[in-house]
């Protein structure tokens, strides 16, 4: 293999050995805000407004959000965490009982609470049971009159008085009227001044959490973070929107995602069901790995392909998690080990662990899985080593011949990281079953488990063409 470089290529090496070394914000503790109220207020529409982005999944109808999901906010140069909860009532029941004792849960560890109400209905009985669970936890409570478009509604919101929370804050969060003075009143409220936003070392490692429905990833969450930090219910479809939560496992801190199943394709979707495929797919990119659950105990359907895909498009590092592994008999396992064979063949790298979310199985062996597909997500090979590697590789096997000659390889270099990225310099185009073969050869070498890798081909004359426009 010729290794006199042109000095481009020589430049392209030097980058390689530097590397890349990059800061991140510090997870510093910012003070909470908590929005509750009855279902179908508007609390996720003012969500959306306070954060500044549509981020939390909207839609005219009760009962869409359920967990409790937390999202990052700035305003005046200061920082906090606004927490989006579901709707409470007071004599709930299964699924919404859950989803009531979520949005209690975030009352009692929030700072200031933004009670809304619906001012066009006026107060409620179920206002008025909340106003009582919301004093016995003794927090600042702020009271947003929802759904004052305009001036004669917001005339409606002097009936708020007979809540007993003090004055009515009139508010339009669906078009933003007096959401700037709301946000001036919330950092008058806070105990302490929100912290400014700073940078440093990298905070915990984020783990997207991703699926089809029902497949167990609330489960997991609570499993992994020892409390219900997810509403977990048999019926499909249980989670909206995405929720982050800090757990620690294996004696580390991650910051796990827990994502809305994916049933459709987002262009077939609608309503809820749109916006929580494209949260799902956000989380997906801004996490660093994620854990693929799949139903041990059911066939590999066409929706974890897709789920698979998205992961793998996107870059990201990938541990794939068979949950319900209690569920899985003899016979299954065998008929489980033929379905991967058949189905998995195209990331035979993932990192695989049988769990059970529900008894707690083999959960600890997430942590070392994720650390070492983050780890090979991360690798960089120093272009020394992986030319010498590759030298012997090339003539030990050299590429088939076509039309009576066959392309060589010059030089590769590692381009980035996260995902590796490998640049192979050629004086003619390769088969990509060749390339295939490089990359299977290299993951043998050097590891890379659980990690994609991505791979580019330049030609000696697609650098001359180039340089010559």
């Amino acid at each position: 293999m010729n290794t006199e470089l042109s000095g481009d290529w020589v430049e392209l090496a030097d980058a390689a050995e530097e590397g890349v070394h990059a800061t991140a914000s510090v997870d510093v503790a910012a003070p909470v805000v908590a929005v509750v109220g009855r279902p179908n207020v508007g609390k996720s529409t003012l969500v959306n407004r306070l954060i500044g982005r549509r981020q939390a999944v909207v839609e005219d109808k009760p009962g869409v959000t359920r967990d409790r999901v937390a999202y990052d906010a700035q305003w005046s140069g200061r920082r906090f965490t606004v927490v989006d909860t579901g709707g409470w009532e007071p004599d709930a029941k299964d699924r919404a009982l859950a989803i009531a004792r979520q949005a209690e849960v975030a009352v009692n560890t929030a700072d200031v609470i933004l009670f809304v109400v619906d001012t066009v209905v006026g107060p409620t009985d179920v206002d008025e049971a909340a106003v009582k669970m919301l004093r016995r936890s003794k927090k600042p409570v702020i009271l947003i009159a929802n759904k004052c478009d305009n001036q004669a509604i917001e005339m409606e919101a002097v009936a708020l008085w007979s809540l007993g929370l003090g004055q009515p804050f009139p508010l339009s969060a669906l078009h933003g009227r007096g959401s700037g003075d709301l946000l001036d009143a919330i950092l008058a409220a806070l105990p302490t001044a929100p912290p400014i936003v700073e940078s440093g070392p990298r905070g915990p490692r984020r783990v997207a959490l991703v699926g089809r429905p029902n497949v167990g990833k609330s489960s997991l969450l609570n499993r992994v973070a020892g409390e219900e930090r997810s509403v977990v219910d048999s019926v499909a479809g249980t989670t909206v929107d995405p929720v982050d939560s800090l757990v620690e496992l294996g004696g580390e801190v991650w910051q796990f995602v827990d994502t809305a199943g994916l049933r459709k394709r987002a262009g077939q979707a609608s309503g809820t069901e749109y916006f929580a495929s494209l949260r799902t797919a956000g989380a997906i990119e801004a996490a660093e790995v994620s854990v693929v659950l799949l139903d041990a105990s059911e066939v590999i359907s066409e929706q974890d392909q897709r789920l698979l895909t998205m992961v793998n498009e996107a870059g990201r590092a990938l541990v794939l998690a068979f949950n319900k592994w209690d569920l899985v008999d003899t016979d299954r396992r065998w008929y489980l080990d033929k379905e991967i064979d058949r189905e998995l063949k195209r990331i035979p790298w993932a990192i695989r662990v049988n769990i059970s979310a529900a008894t707690g199985r083999s959960i600890d062996r997430l942590a070392p899985a994720l650390r070492t597909a983050l780890a090979s997500w991360e690798q960089r090979l120093p272009t020394g080593k992986l030319n010498a590697w590759l030298t012997a590789l090339v003539q030990a096997t050299p590429h088939p011949v076509r039309g009576g000659r066959a392309p060589r390889v010059l030089f590769a270099t590692q381009a980035s990281t996260q995902p590796p990225k490998f640049v192979i310099f050629t004086t003619g185009p390769l088969d990509p079953g060749y390339v295939r073969f490089i990359e299977r050869k290299l993951r043998e070498e050097f590891g890379f488990e659980g990690t994609p890798i991505e791979f580019s081909v330049r030609t000696r004359r697609s650098e001359k063409a180039a340089g010559n426009r």
